[in-house]
């Protein structure tokens, strides 16, 4: 299986902290040595670094956690590879347009038989059954709402039945972002935590590190951080149900569905 990442924020933030901690479980603490990629949105772009490298020994990686990029919506990845040669075409996350915005989404578990679902605009550049589910998924937004909807919420339910289907054929958990929203769905494991003032202190489980948030952060700032597994070991994170979609903006939970 691989690991998720995300974070949601209200400002521009970085998020060095809790990717140094991911990033020890490519390779170091953990087994997901087949590549990691991470992407952050930036106004109306998105900046995006990928390597087939295991994270702990990427120098990509490397400057990533040395550099200090501001997002208000993060995805990152580190994979174990079940399905798909470990190559850069089959690193996580996948991006695609659609609005005029930048889609972003990075998938854990496998699917059986998804590749036995029609395609139509979207196409995968690599062979991963995560890249052919992300592109069904869009080509059912696409045909359903060729603009973007008005209501916001209704973009939210169908994507929460499409993401009922594909739950059938498998471990689904996933992150999605439409460049304003932060999706997040458990199949089986995703834990979120939001922090806000008063901050204080987090401790890494896989690394050596604590950073006391009061001294980087002002009173307004929220961020909520999503992960498979939580990266602290001093901090309450909330699980998700098996079945949930997520939806974060600005990093305010907005609505669960499931």
């Amino acid at each position: 299986m691989c690991e998720l990442l995300g974070m949601s924020a209200n400002v521009p933030t970085d998020i060095r902290f809790s990717f140094t901690g991911l990033m020890q479980r490519g390779g170091r603490t953990g087994p997901h040595r087949d590549g990691w990629g991470i992407a952050f949105y930036e106004a109306r772009g998105c900046r995006l670094f990928h390597d087939p490298q295991p994270s702990a020994e990427s120098e990509v990686a490397r400057l990533v956690q040395r550099y200090a990029i501001k997002s208000r919506i993060v995805i990152s990845h580190i994979r174990r590879a079940n399905r798909g040669r470990v190559c850069l075409e089959n690193t996580h996350p996948f991006s695609r347009e659609l609005w005029g915005r930048h889609w972003v989404f990075a998938h854990n578990g496998q699917l059986s038989g998804v590749k036995r679902l029609p395609l139509g605009f979207y196409q995968p550049i690599g062979s991963t059954d995560s890249e052919h589910a992300f592109c069904w998924l869009l080509d059912h937004i696409r045909a359903r709402f060729p603009q973007a909807p008005r209501r916001p919420q209704a973009l939210w339910h169908l994507l929460h039945a499409l993401t009922v289907e594909l739950n059938q054929r498998g471990v689904c958990n996933f992150l999605l972002s439409d460049a304003q929203h932060l999706y997040a769905h458990c199949s089986t494991q995703l834990s979120w935590l939001t922090r806000r003032a008063p901050f204080g202190q987090a401790r890494l489980m896989d690394a050596d590190m604590t950073v006391d948030f009061q001294e980087e952060t002002t009173a307004d700032d929220v961020v909520t951080v999503v992960a498979t597994r939580p990266l602290t070991d001093n901090e309450s994170w909330t699980v998700l149900a098996p079945g949930t979609l997520t939806i974060f903006r600005a990093g305010e939970l907005l609505a669960t569905l499931g």
